[in-house]
């Protein structure tokens, strides 16, 4: 591991430590399955369909194939003893759970930008009380001790510690002094600053910016012809300047999901059964994350990639996909005709709260699973809910139970009638949730 940290020069100032895991999910199934390593592994969308590659493995990298690539693309490039491996999310959840709960050990002040990637203050004397640089260095060993590796960035600014994360990549810790930043980030290329996308890239490429150190000469003027009213922002960024706090997450303002068909979908019965199937996923997450909304949206996108998106706001909010399918069907209705072919459907819900109160089926101690849920059992009995109890509260209990069925016994432990999903209907669904995030922030392209 590179380790250019052993630097006696006492840190003064703001410290900030970017955390980034090398090839996570392939480095994950690579942990579970060791009889993979050292061979290419491929994570994301079947190479049969339009999926499209989440992760590739180091081994897989050196034959050009990188995250986003389209699978047929990849499996082109791919050797013969490619490993294809199906995302499981959660399984990635729970690594990345207990490395933020590390880096946590340092200091509260934890920022995740996704799942295999965070920000933390880590400024000597406040919130950490050693020198970043061990901090790092820690941190990075103990991640060792699960069987995955990350790389390390610390700076004084978020802006420097991510780039510096990237430096040394993968296994590597890139420390950059206070003071240093400027001539840190100058010989590097202007693609490397979030913030930048290609088209930006392209129109300071074409005037002779090809560095971040010449971004940095430029003038507040020709910033902003440049790159708009972001221009002097940028330019303080490449000047290494940058004084944005490390901060918890904004809150959650959608739950999403989205599935892109192998084959284009025309047939009304299989739209109508793959928003229910949305609809489910975006109920459950919405659940457990104890939130509930009242604006109803949907996405679709059609054979020739036009994309249409329409919304409904309800009288209340909802967490019950007993609720959202039905006005996400009635959606879906107002913006396509049976007979198109429909590419991509999704279904979301906005305008978020947390439920005001928490409808648990298992509030009472000990209180059995209702027979009404237990479709495991085969009995044929069915218990009804009290007559006395509203019918917002019956279906929520309702919901909630068969969460926790399935979390027990299963995903397929209980099928609600109208999920039962066609073959055409396969593919990597994609969840989102967003809230306001400075695009500097981060993210991967």
């Amino acid at each position: 591991m590179n380790d250019p940290t052993h630097i006696a020069t006492p840190w003064h100032g703001r410290a900030v430590l970017h955390l980034d895991m090398d090839a996570f999910f392939a480095a994950v199934e690579q942990l579970d399955h060791p009889e993979w390593r050292g061979r290419p592994v491929i994570v994301g969308g079947s190479p049969d369909g339009r999926g499209v590659v989440s992760t590739a493995s180091y081994e897989a990298r050196r034959y050009g194939i990188g995250s986003a690539m389209p699978s047929a693309r990849a499996a082109r490039l791919a050797p013969p003893d490619t490993i294809w491996a199906p995302p499981r999310f959660e399984r990635y959840k729970e690594l990345s759970d207990q490395v933020f709960e590390i880096m946590r050990d340092y200091s509260p002040e934890l920022q995740p930008l996704s799942i295999d990637e965070a920000f933390i203050d880590v400024t000597p004397g406040v919130l950490a009380p050693r020198d970043p640089a061990d901090v790092a260095r820690e941190i990075s060993a103990r991640v060792d001790t699960m069987g995955i590796t990350c790389s390390i960035g610390v700076a004084s600014g978020k802006t420097v510690a991510k780039i510096a994360s990237d430096y040394r990549k993968p296994h590597g810790i890139t420390v950059v002094r206070p003071g240093q930043e400027a001539s840190f980030l100058a010989p590097l290329p202007i693609e490397v600053m979030s913030g930048i996308g290609p088209k930006s890239a392209s129109r300071l490429r074409s005037h002779g910016i090809r560095t971040l150190g010449e971004l940095a000469a430029l003038d507040e003027g020709s910033a902003r012809d440049l790159l708009g009213s972001h221009g002097s922002r940028m330019v303080e960024r490449a000047r290494g300047i940058d004084t944005r706090p490390v901060h918890q997450r904004d809150p959650v303002k959608s739950v999403s999901n989205e599935r892109t068909f192998a084959t284009d979908l025309r047939d009304a019965e299989e739209i109508r059964t793959v928003i229910h199937g949305l609809a489910d996923r975006v109920g459950r997450r919405l659940r457990r994350k104890s939130m509930a909304g009242r604006t109803i949206h949907v996405k679709v996108r059609f054979s020739d990639f036009t994309t249409r998106t329409v919304q409904r706001t309800l009288d209340a909010p909802t967490d019950d996909e007993a609720t959202i399918a039905p006005v996400a069907h009635e959606l879906v209705a107002t913006v396509w005709n049976p007979g198109v072919g429909v590419r991509l459907l999704g279904v979301g819900v906005t305008g978020l709260d947390e439920r005001a109160q928490q409808l648990d089926l298992f509030s009472a101690a000990g209180e059995p699973v209702p027979e009404a849920v237990a479709a495991t059992e085969p009995t044929g009995r069915r218990t009804e809910a009290s007559p006395r109890e509203p019918d917002s509260q019956r279906a929520a209990r309702l919901a909630r139970g068969i969460d926790a069925v399935r979390e027990k016994f299963g995903e397929d432990a209980v099928v609600r009638g109208s999920r039962r999903f066609s073959p055409k209907t396969t593919g990597t669904p994609a969840g989102s949730y967003s809230g306001d995030e400075d695009p500097g922030d981060g993210g991967k392209d």
